[in-house]
């Protein structure tokens, strides 16, 4: 099984403003966005679906978002998969996953789940950059959410079921948690049909929450999200399995590759990236902490030929949240981060001390690591000047 949030994933959309559009206004900004995004644990939207609709979401991810208005048809050209991953059935998914799906569509959860106002800081590859639309001194707003509480059910719903499916096949863990039966199988099949749904609801609800920070943002600047310059980046996944077609001895074969706690980094050339990506690489979205930076790279050759066109998914927690909390005051860390310039708004004051700076790897590192193997190339660096959290 994939894990929890099954297609926990970020995306980032350009702006045509400069930091200095927003100077003086950037609290007022983030408390808009906070004021209109619900967040937080258990959080539920004005988006409600009836079974039927929640079905059409689980089938057609982002397709169904932009087909009932919340975006456009070129959003899908730069999701991932086109926010759409086959072979879902949401026949799969329980009701007790339906239930908990029907009103968090459109939300931001909590944990290490964010919005991001940010401004890019450094370029590191000017055509790459150029091709994406990024320079110096623009606004960018990151987002990174998941399957909410649909993805969550489906996970405990397997991971209680397919205990003893892995003893059936002779597959004997380590960890009930590494929960899992043959791809093949008819409990295997099942499982991807149940993932894919879950999979397809979390791209919904990025592209749900990107329509909300676009209207926030044309409500602030009284202007269109046109007009500001907002478009998708790309929207990638780090919690996912999925078919692909990889060189293995010389054989192109079709595989199931999974990455949980990976981005997928495809190299130039391939089909699947966008045609105005493909001569430089998919681009690959690393989100650092609330404090640092996050980064915008490029997928490889190396990538496809190292780690089935794979690399890092972000910074990295080096201390459980448990211990972040008990280490870090939130008060005394929401002052730190506003005298460095970022401004901070939560739900939970916890949920801060979870997410201190502290608690994850220095990103600059682990970005330079990946790149110095050759499995992704470093494009952008983006530093926060806002942050939203559950």
């Amino acid at each position: 099984g994939v894990g929890s949030d099954i297609n926990c994933g970020v995306r980032l959309l350009k702006t045509a403003l400069n930091a200095d559009d927003i100077k003086g206004g950037t609290e007022k900004l983030a408390l808009a966005l906070y004021n209109n995004i619900p967040s937080g644990i258990g959080s539920s939207g004005d988006i409600r679906l009836n079974r039927r609709e929640l079905d059409d979401v689980a089938r057609l991810g982002s397709k169904w978002a932009v087909a009932n208005g919340y975006g456009s048809e070129e959003d899908l050209l730069y999701t991932e998969e086109g926010g759409c991953l086959r072979g879902a059935d949401p026949e799969a998914v329980s009701e007790r996953a339906v239930k908990r799906g029907g009103d968090q569509l459109g939300t931001l959860g909590s944990g290490n789940h964010f919005i991001e106002v940010q401004v890019v800081e450094d370029i590191y590859d000017l055509p790459a950059a150029e091709l994406m639309g990024l320079y110096r001194g623009q606004v960018t707003v990151m987002i990174h959410s998941g399957s909410r509480g649909y993805g969550f059910q489906v996970c405990e719903d397997y991971l209680a079921s397919m205990g003893p499916v892995s003893k059936k096949y002779g597959i004997f863990l380590p960890d009930r948690q590494l929960a899992c039966a043959p791809v093949k199988s008819e409990e295997g099949k099942r499982y991807f049909a149940a993932m894919a749904s879950a999979a397809n609801y979390a791209w919904a609800n990025r592209q749900c929450l990107m329509y909300l920070s676009r209207k926030v943002f044309s409500g602030f600047f009284r202007d269109t999200y046109e007009n500001l310059g907002m478009s998708l980046l790309y929207d990638v996944a780090h919690n996912i399995a999925k078919f692909e077609t990889h060189d293995i001895d010389g054989v192109q074969k079709k595989l199931c590759v999974h990455r949980k706690g990976a981005t997928r980094a495809f190299g130039p050339g391939r089909a699947e990236v966008p045609e105005k990506y493909r001569q430089v690489g998919q681009p690959v979205i690393i989100p650092g902490d609330m404090g640092t930076s996050s980064y915008v790279l490029v997928g490889t050759a190396g990538a496809m030929e190292q780690s089935f066109g794979s690399t890092c998914h972000g910074a990295g927690r080096q201390m459980s949240r448990m211990a972040a909390k008990k280490k870090f005051n939130s008060a005394e860390l929401i002052c730190r981060l506003k005298k460095e310039g970022i401004t901070v708004y939560a739900k939970d004051r916890g949920t801060v001390s979870e997410e201190a700076p502290g608690a994850y790897k220095d990103v600059d590192l682990v970005v330079d690591t990946v790149e110095k193997i050759g499995i992704s190339r470093k494009v952008a660096r983006v530093r926060p000047l806002a942050v939203i959290k559950g």
